[in-house]
């Protein structure tokens, strides 16, 4: 009898687990669906656009709607969060220091883990309203500036530009801020999201939760991508270099960076609801009319090159203007980002926990099988 190699592998069964999990149905949700054929994102029944003038308070009461003890609108969220910025900054100052030598979201997930799962107050409102206050004093750490305390008074959006400028900021940059808010504010079951409701199907509470969405996040895969669309663009740096860079960037293989996408096959609709904020901000003749300049350009060489693949302007792209004419560093773009997305954690949170059904998939071997059979005698 032959006895079996140590590294045979097993026949598999007919159906494949697709590569990335794609198109495998994992959960039932009412709060957001992406349709990328049709170039849709749906939160509770609006397309993203009709979205677009909420703010940032407003869409955190659809999200949370009927997820909730009590019935909570827009105007008494508003009071709340600023409630809980100030209790998140009076946790702040003693901890500062810990993150020096930390990346911007290191440090962000070191703030956020000091907060207990035991927390007496409101988990999800504290959870939103602490990543602004953590990752404006985070930012200006780096600058060697000292932390700004919140003003209750006003909105999130506006707060967040306050406390990382230490100043009013023009009402302009606020809207932009909150728009690009709501704009990522929850995306369907992206690899945070869904790492987010893994960990609340154990019932770990929802700082563990969320906690686990920005490392998830955190990855240059998913939520990484805004800084090196400005790296890019400096790169080019000005008019006249636009076409032979790209050109000579494809030519490489090397991706631009702010196109495509792995679900839309149509135009992100968050590029269009942001490149609509951005153009509020135009400074003339400067950075995101060049911007857009490149935008043009890189639309039409791709399509040249890769006509058979749908390569669209993507959130990225304008991500990194809009933060970047309102002020953030680059370094922050990804604690943003998950300032944003904190909306749609702890709603997707806040939905799992009512099911009480732990997460526990099944994978498929297909490694080597041990020998069962006897060794025949000699």
């Amino acid at each position: 009898m032959t006895k079996p190699t140590a590294n045979a592998t097993p026949a598999l069964a007919v159906d494949h687990t697709p590569a990335g999990l794609d198109n495998v149905v994992a959960a039932e949700t009412v709060l957001s669906h992406v349709d990328g054929m049709a170039g849709r994102l749906i939160l509770r029944g609006y397309d993203l656009d009709r979205l677009a003038d909420w703010s940032f308070e407003a869409v955190l009461a659809l999200l949370w709607r009927d997820l909730l003890p009590e019935a909570l609108d827009e105007s008494a969220i508003r009071v709340k969060l600023g409630a809980a910025r100030q209790r998140a900054f009076s946790l702040l100052t003693p901890l500062l220091p810990s993150t020096d030598g930390l990346s911007s979201v290191e440090a962000l997930r070191l703030l956020l883990s000091t907060l207990a799962d035991a927390e007496p107050d409101a988990h999800h409102i504290l959870a939103v309203a602490a990543v602004p206050v953590f990752a404006a004093a985070i930012a200006r750490r780096r600058r060697g500036e000292a932390a700004v305390t919140p003003d209750a008074r006003l909105g999130l959006a506006d707060d967040f530009l306050r406390m990382l400028h230490g100043a009013e900021v023009d009402a302009g940059k606020v809207r932009a801020l909150d728009t690009y808010l709501v704009t990522v504010a929850d995306h369907g079951l992206n690899a945070s999201t869904f790492t987010a409701r893994v960990i609340a199907s154990t019932k770990a509470g929802l700082f563990s939760s969320v906690i686990g969405g920005l490392c998830a996040l955190k990855g240059p895969l998913h939520g990484g991508a805004p800084g090196p669309v400005l790296d890019m663009l400096d790169a080019i740096g000005d008019q006249s270099r636009i076409r032979p860079w790209l050109v000579d960037a494809l030519g490489r293989g090397e991706r631009l960076m702010g196109f495509g996408h792995r679900i839309y096959r149509v135009r992100d609709p968050r590029a269009d609801v942001l490149k609509h904020a951005v153009a509020a901000l135009r400074d003339g003749g400067g950075r995101i009319r060049f911007a857009e300049a490149v935008e043009v350009e890189a639309l039409a060489l791709l399509a040249e090159k890769k006509p058979l693949r749908p390569l669209q302007t993507n959130v990225e792209f304008y991500t990194a203007l809009l933060l970047e004419a309102v002020g953030f560093p680059r370094d922050s773009f990804t604690n943003v980002f998950a300032a944003g997305r904190m909306a749609g954690w702890t709603a997707h949170v806040l939905e799992q926990e009512k099911t009480g059904r732990l997460i526990r998939p099944q994978s498929r071997y297909i490694g080597p099988q041990p020998d069962d059979a006897p060794v025949a005698a000699e």
